[in-house]
């Protein structure tokens, strides 16, 4: 609705440019006046403040009250200059629309959806990584079963040839060698947890939005197409399946290279799709006025751009190849088993339900983390300077030797909501955590939160401990 607004005041600029009565220049002061600081108030609200600033302005420029004396042709110049801006700000606000429309917009509607398609909606928990198939069964194939199990390399290989990770859920456990993936992806796990833990093919099945559908996924692959929101409001995974068989006249191998020609042929048709609605991204975002608008937030999906170039290696190499996170997640995380959080006399950070583990920051991220710690309402980042005087008492604590003009230069810098020391720092925090143990269970322990909303750390507050 907003930007609607933007094309009804620019249409009302233009036409003070036509030999207009006296009237209505007055009635355009009052309208852009008031709508003008409208939109200043709504931009502030959510931390953008070039925005807030240039609508101000304008509102000051054209209220009625005190007359800035500029001349008819001046005002001409004035009024088209306004008037394109506003018409600019419609283009962008439209085509940031017509992003999120093409990213969220529900599927359309199918009355036989899983009968004349290949599509079949799970719950949530049923989603796959985007370049994941895995292998589902609701009836045994022992054919099947003996050969990928004999023969991984048959699964192996082809994922390669089409790009996708093939997961055949009866292996995945007997890839886990490698104790230090199993520490990463569960840290408070011993040697001894995973003994009984067993998987079948059908363990997917169980998060069918229609479990009358599980009788037709027999045996094959599934594959997550998008999420979408659902008629009862929560967020479903699209899975499309193609099914395989031993019974079939066609060859495994054959049916696997059919398989992997339509899996291309339907990401083809759907980059199309998407192709046909302009992107955003074409026009660029807009530039980053403050911190706030470049916080890279984690609440929708871990993305790990931000993170140091060390910390990306370190996580590549412990999220072993061919292993499902999400999928391990749901295995090895039966629940949020969070350990709490002691931050010892001489300031150390010790997680001793994770086998006693320390996270280690330098000082002044340390002083970052702990300040955040302090107020679990969280910080909006736009009122960072008002918690200088706290960050320095607690950076002096960890610096005993007293602080030099460079380090107060940094907190200065930290706390300055217009520069983008606050995101290097909380990324180093995150990078921290996510380092040693996956984000699943880190992101309770790191900063985070919407962009324009109070950042905060989520661990609950009673397992957090502060030695006296």
């Amino acid at each position: 609705m907003k930007r609607n607004i933007y094309l009804f005041l620019a249409a009302m600029l233009l036409l003070c440019l036509a030999p207009m009565p006296y009237g209505y220049f007055m009635l355009v002061r009052y309208v852009m006046m008031i709508a003008c600081g409208i939109i200043a108030y709504l931009y502030y609200q959510n931390g953008k403040m070039v925005a807030t600033w240039v609508f101000g302005a304008l509102a000051l420029l054209f209220q009625p009250m005190y007359k800035i004396a500029l001349g008819r042709t001046v005002w001409n110049v004035v009024d088209v200059i306004v008037a394109l801006l506003l018409i600019a700000m419609f283009v962008m606000e439209w085509r940031k629309g017509k992003k999120d429309y093409v990213k969220y917009q529900p599927l359309p509607p199918d009355n036989d959806r899983g009968k004349e398609n290949n599509r079949f909606e799970f719950q949530l928990k049923g989603k796959l990584d985007s370049k994941e198939l895995l292998y589902v069964a609701s009836e045994e194939d022992k054919e099947l079963t003996d050969l990928f199990e004999s023969q991984p390399e048959v699964l192996e290989g082809w994922g390669k040839m089409i790009g996708f990770h093939i997961v055949y859920l009866p292996l995945l456990l007997k890839r886990l060698k490698d104790k230090r993936v199993l520490k990463y992806r569960a840290p408070y796990l011993d040697d001894s947890d995973l003994k009984d833990v067993s998987i079948g093919n059908d363990y997917l099945l169980q998060y069918l939005d229609n479990p009358g559908d599980k009788a037709k996924l027999k045996h094959g692959f599934i594959r997550t197409e998008d999420i979408h929101r659902g008629d009862d409001g929560k967020d479903k995974a699209t899975n499309r399946f193609y099914p395989v068989s031993s019974k079939s006249g066609e060859s495994v191998a054959d049916q696997l290279h059919r398989i992997g020609k339509q899996i291309s042929e339907e990401k083809n048709q759907q980059k199309l799709l998407e192709d046909k609605v302009e992107s955003w991204t074409e026009y660029g975002y807009p530039v980053h006025q403050d911190a706030d608008d470049s916080f890279n937030s984690q609440v929708n999906e871990e993305n790990t751009d931000d993170l140091i170039e060390e910390i990306k290696e370190r996580i590549a190499k412990l999220r072993q190849r061919g292993i499902s996170q999400i999928l391990l997640e749901q295995l090895i995380h039966p629940d949020d088993r969070l350990s709490k959080l002691v931050i010892t006399k001489d300031f150390r950070l010790l997680l001793p339900d994770y086998q006693n583990m320390e996270i280690k920051m330098e000082p002044l991220v340390k002083a970052v983390y702990l300040l955040f710690l302090k107020h679990p309402e969280g910080i909006l980042f736009k009122h960072l300077p008002e918690y200088r005087s706290e960050l320095t008492q607690i950076y002096e604590k960890l610096r005993p030797s007293g602080l030099t003009d460079r380090a107060l230069q940094s907190i200065e810098d930290v706390t300055n909501p217009l520069l983008n020391s606050i995101n290097e720092k909380c990324a180093r925090i995150r990078g921290a955590f996510v380092g040693e143990f996956d984000n699943y269970m880190a992101k309770y322990y790191y900063i985070d939160g919407q962009r324009g909303e109070a950042k905060k750390i989520t661990l609950p507050r009673d397992l957090v401990v502060w030695e006296e």
